[in-house]
């Protein structure tokens, strides 16, 4: 009896604090959780979805995607400026082109979309906030290289092609992979992912260069 009475009381000293702990950590985990950033989209979905609807067709005084002539002034002035105008709003662009929930990099990111859909050269920035997981080069390969290395598509060789892949191999990895950074030739910069870190990139350069048995320098 005095056994059950004992489990059946009030909690003891250290059994109150095990509980306040183990609340505390599960109250961490739902903020966490609940806060967790989702991944910020790319300068053609922050298009899409925001940009376009006046920059598509030139609606309202927008500078049209594809005039080269009027981005190139906008590329005069640079990425930091573009910005700050995108984020302040100019004559009859709201502030945030009226959607507040995209981040600064989003904004970047489809001003710079924009830019080289006009003729211009610009690497999509990634973000330092919120950085994506590193993934292995094969699921990089998987997920968006093999598009056109798969079969040489658009001049990208092959995977597979061991003579293409060796004359890659000469000009030395990091040129191969800053290639791939900026972008060359019908390859956008980073693949198309702008989620993609110069780590990721290197990764999957070498997954590619080992699948056409090239030797790495």
């Amino acid at each position: 009896m005095k056994d059950k009475a004992r489990t059946e009381g009030p909690p003891s000293m250290m059994e109150t604090v095990l509980i306040a702990v183990i609340a505390a950590c599960a109250m961490f985990i739902t903020v966490r959780e609940a806060s967790g950033q989702t991944p910020e989209r790319s300068g053609k979905q922050v298009v899409e979805q925001v940009c376009g609807t006046c920059h598509a067709s030139g609606a309202r005084g927008a500078p049209k995607i594809g005039d080269k002539r009027a981005w190139a002034k906008r590329e005069a002035e640079g990425l930091t400026a573009l910005t700050q105008t995108a984020l302040k709003g100019i004559r009859q662009m709201p502030p945030h082109g009226a959607n507040f929930k995209l981040t600064d990099t989003e904004i970047k990111r489809g001003i710079t979309y924009m830019v080289n859909e006009s003729g211009g050269h610009w690497v999509e920035p990634i973000s330092k906030t919120n950085p994506p997981g590193a993934r292995t080069g094969e699921q990089i390969v998987a997920a968006r290289c093999v598009t056109c290395h798969g079969k040489g598509v658009n001049g990208a060789p092959r995977i597979g092609d061991r003579d293409a892949w060796i004359s890659r191999v000469k000009q030395g990895l990091d040129v191969v992979v800053r290639s791939a950074i900026n972008g060359h030739g019908a390859m956008p910069p980073r693949g198309g992912m702008a989620d993609l870190t110069d780590a990721e990139l290197r990764s999957a350069v070498i997954y590619m260069f080992s699948k056409s048995n090239a030797p790495i320098k």
